[in-house]
């Protein structure tokens, strides 16, 4: 049977998690230690022990869900398995690509760590907001987009699953594509509590930050076929990741379009690797027929079965 590891991106995190593999694996420990030496800062307690707040912040988020994905990654490639295929939502790219051998832990925590700082600075200079669109079809969300004619801008930044789209850009663009989506029928719209405009053309001096040190670092080929978040297709160089990251942080992530993809490349199960129950949870809405299960604790590493 054909598998598939999934990566949870931000809003995934909770204060505690890894706390398990922290404390009984030997991996876990030196994974944790090489983070506090990658972020200078002691990453380590606000995983475990938080404050929450703290944790909530891009520039901890990130690296947080990053560094407990992949030390979960890590165990089960331990235990001797391996997918034929990984993705990752938004950030969760980065821990498939480390995963999958396309840069090594200690590169992969410090791109992560470029791109939550500028992400962070980028909402900072120019305030943006995200907002959950239910009930309507991705194009009527994008026509939504499109068609509005006021200050700022404002685009679909996820397509999660079928009636479920986050939009994002300036506040008043939002707003007015929130308004116009009730008159179109929506079911819901849902302000998210973020601190920007993620997936965006606000987020352009954070583009250009990560471009610049992306530069700098190596990236190798994967081991497995990785799914873009930006084209929903497999790619595996070097030169094809490193473009895929750059164009990411712009663009809108194809969720639903990825699983689909990799239901049609033949995965018949897909398990979520890292922490909380995201991406289960929108498999459930894109197909109800695909298998999806968790791996968030070493108990789960060590009971993991394809």
């Amino acid at each position: 049977m054909k598998s598939a590891w999934l990566f949870p991106g931000q809003a995934s995190q909770y204060v505690g998690m890894g706390k398990d593999i922290f404390d009984h694996t030997d991996l876990g420990k030196h994974y944790f230690e090489c983070a506090n030496d990658v972020m200078e800062c002691d990453i380590q307690s606000i995983i475990l022990y938080g404050p929450k707040e703290k944790l909530k912040q891009t520039q901890y988020t990130q690296p947080a869900i990053y560094i407990v994905s992949v030390i979960l990654g890590e165990l089960l490639k331990a235990k001797g398995f391996s997918p034929n295929a990984v993705a990752g939502h938004s950030l969760g790219e980065y821990s498939s690509l480390s995963v999958a051998n396309a840069f090594d832990f200690e590169t992969g925590l410090s791109l992560v760590k470029i791109r939550a700082e500028n992400m962070a600075k980028a909402g900072a200079a120019q305030e943006g907001a995200m907002a959950a669109i239910i009930g309507l079809e991705d194009k009527t969300v994008s026509e939504l987009c499109s068609d509005y004619s006021g200050n700022g801008v404002v685009v679909a930044a996820n397509y999660n699953s079928p009636g479920q789209v986050v939009i994002s850009g300036s506040p008043e663009a939002v707003k007015s594509v929130m308004d116009s989506a009730k008159v179109s029928g929506a079911r819901m719209t849902v302000q998210l509590n973020v601190s920007g405009a993620f997936h965006s053309p606000l987020m352009a001096p954070a583009r250009e930050a990560l471009a610049d040190s992306l530069d700098s670092f190596e990236i190798s080929d994967s081991l497995f076929p990785i799914i873009t978040n930006v084209d929903a297709e497999p790619i595996t160089k070097g030169h094809e990741i490193k473009d895929s990251l750059i164009r990411q942080l712009e663009n809108p992530v194809l969720w639903s379009k990825s699983i689909l993809s990799m239901k049609d490349f033949g995965i018949q199960s897909f398990t979520e690797v890292g922490p909380g129950k995201i991406l289960q949870g929108l498999n459930k809405r894109i197909d109800r027929k695909i298998a999806t299960q968790g791996v968030e604790s070493l108990e789960q590493v060590e009971h993991f079965n394809v």
